[in-house]
């Protein structure tokens, strides 16, 4: 209210004194004997949600709800026989349809042309109740380790925390007070972390929920529920998550070393028992087909050789069934990685050739020595760089990559092809056990390379972004 404005208003200093002192964390408007707003200060715009052209002009009775003109109103409760001690109550009814209780004040102000109300309104909960409430929430929303959003009736965002905001990978000043369908206008609406039925009263209690921004995947346990204001009504909701992948990720961890050590009993107690027969039956077919070849039978002895490679087969599967189990001959020695990859290189690079692929090898010189089984790291790296040069059938380029996770302090290789991907529902896959996308694969290839680095004390991981596919392990060094 500029200077000049005020001066057309003239009020006693007793009603001053009265209205300042009660004045405090209050919101105030001017209404002019027709009932119409003049103004309204800044914290009653904020809670009605008006701006101030909007609340200019507006009839008063349209957000004040009391059964009475102003004129009554005043010469009831604060004339000069009204006696009255504590502020009466009234309704206020903001933009939304919410109705907040509220304790009022008035002073009539005199002016030339019209006759000016000053309304002071309080919060029945303001003064040391409401801020310490205030502060609670406040803190809440920007310390808590929780996903928090508060939302309106009408499905607008009214308050996120810092937590919530990271996750989603949205900035808070950029989505504050904006509805809830563009904030997520880039997800469908079934992979959406809200749904307007929350409005409708749907609680939701440990819901699973993932979630990828553009930079992480998180796994999310989500909580949802209404709030009520004290007659009952519904004045918004809530959502609070918490995130859970580390949790989630440890969790399938377990589950899949359970699988594994499952497998490698069952492998080491039948292992042997099957192999037995296969020699013999190998020995047999070997006499046979050479029978057949003196003898020029040779449809025979294609037969022969047939079964011979299927038996090959079955003993290599059998030998990837033993390697599940912990190895019992492991012998771990100081070594460089770098001349581990440099011994095998020849090898990769031969089979790039009848794929089609070209390798790159970056070096990373002066890297620390670990601590592992060298030939079992060989089997390592020769596994997941076969799997990404038959990950391009049509040719492409296998960058294998040396670094160092000073942080974590971990020895790390990174082996990079440029196939078509992994889709993001196989990803989570490929360490299972027998899970392959290959017409002639065991599925136990991975399953092999994620156990004998886990027993290395490393880690092995993969992304996939639509283009390409990244595999790095992870060897901790002293």
């Amino acid at each position: 209210m500029s200077t000049h404005e005020a001066q057309h208003y003239m009020v006693s200093m007793e009603e001053v004194r009265k209205l300042l002192n009660h004045s405090i964390e209050s919101s105030m408007l001017i209404v002019d004997e027709e009932e119409s707003v003049i103004m309204a200060t800044d914290q009653l715009l904020k809670f009605s949600g008006f701006s101030a052209e909007e609340i200019t002009h507006m009839p008063f009775s349209q957000f004040f709800k009391v059964r009475a003109t102003l004129q009554e109103l005043y010469d009831f409760y604060f004339g000069q026989e009204s006696g009255l001690v504590e502020w009466p109550h009234g309704f206020l009814m903001n933009k939304n349809g919410e109705i907040t209780h509220y304790q009022f004040s008035m002073v009539k102000l005199a002016r030339e042309e019209k006759q000016l109300y000053l309304m002071v309104l309080k919060n029945q909960l303001e003064g040391s109740e409401l801020n310490l409430l205030q502060r609670f929430s406040d803190a809440f929303l920007k310390d808590v380790n929780l996903g928090v959003l508060l939302i309106s009736m009408d499905f607008t965002l009214v308050d996120i925390s810092d937590m919530a905001c990271r996750i989603l990978g949205m900035e808070r000043e950029h989505i504050l007070n904006m509805p809830l369908d563009e904030v997520f206008a880039t997800v469908p609406s079934e992979h959406r972390l809200v749904n307007r039925t929350i409005l409708r009263g749907m609680v939701v209690r440990n819901h699973a929920v993932s979630w990828t921004n553009n930079h992480e995947r998180f796994e999310l346990l989500l909580d949802s529920n209404v709030l009520k204001d004290s007659q009952g009504n519904m004045v918004g909701a809530y959502i609070i998550f918490k995130d859970v992948t580390n949790m989630r990720s440890l969790e399938e961890m377990v589950q899949r070393s359970d699988r594994l050590a499952m497998i490698g009993q069952i492998a080491a107690g039948t292992a042997h028992e099957i192999r037995n027969p296969l020699t013999s039956i190998k020995g047999f077919l070997q006499v046979l087909r050479r029978t057949f070849e003196v003898q020029g039978m040779g449809k025979e002895q294609s037969y022969t050789e047939v079964m011979l490679t299927e038996i090959n087969r079955i003993n290599e599967l059998v030998n990837e069934f033993l390697l599940l189990s912990k190895p019992k001959h492991v012998s771990y020695e100081r070594i460089d990685v770098s001349e581990v990859l440099r011994g095998i290189l020849p090898i990769i690079n031969n089979e790039a050739i009848l794929y089609n692929v070209h390798l790159q090898y970056e070096a990373s010189y002066h890297l620390p020595e670990v601590m592992a089984d060298q030939e079992l790291l060989k089997q390592v790296f020769l596994n997941v760089c076969k799997n990404g040069i038959e990950a391009m059938s049509d040719g492409g380029i296998l960058t294998i990559s040396e670094k160092i996770d000073t942080a974590e302090r971990n020895v790390c290789i990174d082996v990079h092809d440029t196939g078509t991907g992994i889709p993001m529902f196989v990803i989570d896959k490929i360490f299972d056990p027998f899970f392959t996308t290959k017409d002639t694969g065991t599925g136990l290839g991975l399953s092999v390379c994620q156990r004998i680095i886990h027993d290395m004390g490393g880690g092995i991981r993969v992304s996939s972004k639509g283009f390409g596919t990244t595999f790095t392990i992870s060897i901790p060094y002293a």
